[in-house]
């Protein structure tokens, strides 16, 4: 029972902190847009160190929260509790100059167990996307001055997952076709603050006055995904996996608040002056909505009995992310320019399966790499009328370490990614993942004689 309290404590912990552990990442101008930037699913080690690998990938001893069938897998009379950890390092390219930065996060923190011998649950918290950046663009005005636009936003959006998995054919007898179902319900949740400063400088402001427009948007949202898996044996040595994933349209309702308004500093302090938005008599508060797209993952994978296997992804989107619309008569930031797209994304990923029988720790180790590429993972109009669609390549491995008792696992990746182009703006990710599966037999009723 002290176990299930300090799990519960450390997932309500998790939802608390999650969102809010964004305001102190890593600077990305390109998180301005929608709902932020999402590293997903390269933010767990599991995906990361195959390149992204995800729709077939099922175990006993971790969790794979991007196919709810793979709960099925865990064993029965079994509980899992799996955390991860990343410090990512990126640098920002353009024709100017570069910019390092460096940060630690919590990754995911998820657990699962049965419920009977074919229906298997999970339950889990993990980072969704990340708004966080700070930018000042000078123009010049006149007479003889200039205006600085400082550009800022904080915030982030997470996911708690409730999942379910099925066992419909097979069970867990590995000369038999295994078939297997599943579904989450995901509870999206954050706040994001986005502000634009105006800061004039000039001989004089007689018609020049300083302003602020600023934003919070508050998300409390409900989405849903199913997922399904199927292993066939073929022959005595090997098996061949089909993975589905699939996200299904959904149009949501988010809260905004918004404030326009001019002011004067004195010394340190700032005075209001007057509120442009809203008018008097008007609300500050509106409602904009999210677009989740309808989301298609493919997986295929060939196995050579506990030697090696191959697994290849692909996920079809007629965009990518979630659509943001503003729903405020009055445009607080102007037009954006974000433009919604055709994506896809391609992984591909190897690994080197330990033997869990060997007397050698070396041999016990399962080694993995991949590769994705990204499609279409965003498109912007510049302001000199240049359309850019940006897209996104990516390297990973890592290894899975046995703990020295029972099945509990240590999962190290390293992964590196690049987005963008140095023409408009180009990110530079390398990660470094931990994570634990902890698996441990609590529900045996042991026998004394």
């Amino acid at each position: 029972m002290r176990k299930y309290i300090r799990i519960i404590l450390a997932l309500l912990l998790a939802v608390v902190v999650m969102p809010v552990e964004a305001q102190n990442g890593i600077n990305s101008p390109y998180s301005q847009y929608g709902v932020g930037f999402s590293n997903m699913p390269y933010n767990a080690p599991i995906a990361a160190s195959m390149g992204g690998v995800v729709y077939t990938r099922s175990y006993n001893n971790m969790i794979n929260p991007f196919n709810p069938a793979s709960y099925a897998a865990i064993n029965k009379e079994t509980f899992v509790f799996d955390m991860g950890l990343s410090i990512d390092m990126s640098t920002l390219r353009d024709n100017t100059g570069s910019q390092f930065d460096a940060d630690g996060q919590l990754g995911h923190l998820n657990v699962a167990f049965p419920l009977t011998n074919w229906w298997k649950t999970s339950l889990g918290v993990m980072p969704l996307s990340d708004v966080n950046y700070q930018s000042t663009q000078t123009s010049a005005i006149n007479p003889g001055g200039e205006v600085k636009t400082i550009y800022e936003g904080t915030g982030g959006v997470a996911q708690l997952f409730w999942g379910h998995g099925f066992n419909i054919l097979g069970g867990t007898d590995p000369a038999k076709a295994h078939l297997r179902a599943g579904f989450n319900l995901n509870f999206m949740y954050g706040s994001l603050t986005r502000a634009m400063t105006y800061d004039f400088v000039a001989s004089d402001t007689t018609y020049f006055m300083d302003s602020r427009r600023q934003k919070d948007t508050y998300i409390k949202n409900l989405t849903f995904d199913l997922g399904l898996q199927y292993d066939q044996p073929v022959g005595e040595h090997y098996s061949f996996g089909v993975g589905v994933n699939i996200r299904p349209h959904r149009t949501m309702t988010v809260r905004d608040n918004a404030l326009v308004y001019t002011f004067v500093t004195n010394a340190a302090t700032e005075f209001m002056r007057d509120t442009v938005f809203p008018t008097s008599g008007s609300s500050s508060e509106f409602e904009s909505t999210l677009e989740q797209p309808f989301t298609t993952g493919i997986g295929l994978s060939f196995q050579h009995n506990d030697l090696w296997l191959i697994a290849v992804d692909a996920t079809f989107m007629p965009w990518n992310g979630l659509k943001y619309t503003e729903g405020s008569s009055v445009s607080i930031f102007g037009d954006s320019p974000l433009r919604y797209g055709g994506s896809q994304r391609y992984a591909v990923g190897l690994q080197l399966l330990g033997d869990r029988n060997s007397s050698s720790y070396l041999r016990r180790i399962t080694f993995s790499a991949g590769a994705h590429y990204e499609a279409g993972r965003m498109q912007m109009a510049h302001i000199d009328g240049t359309e850019y669609k940006l897209d996104e390549w990516g390297v990973g491995l890592g290894c899975s370490l046995p703990m020295r008792k029972g099945r509990s696992v240590l999962n190290i990746s390293a992964s590196y990614s690049s987005f963008g182009t140095v023409d408009l703006l180009r990110r530079d990710l390398f990660s470094i993942g931990i994570s634990v599966g902890s698996c441990e037999s609590w529900f045996v009723k042991r026998k004394f004689n």
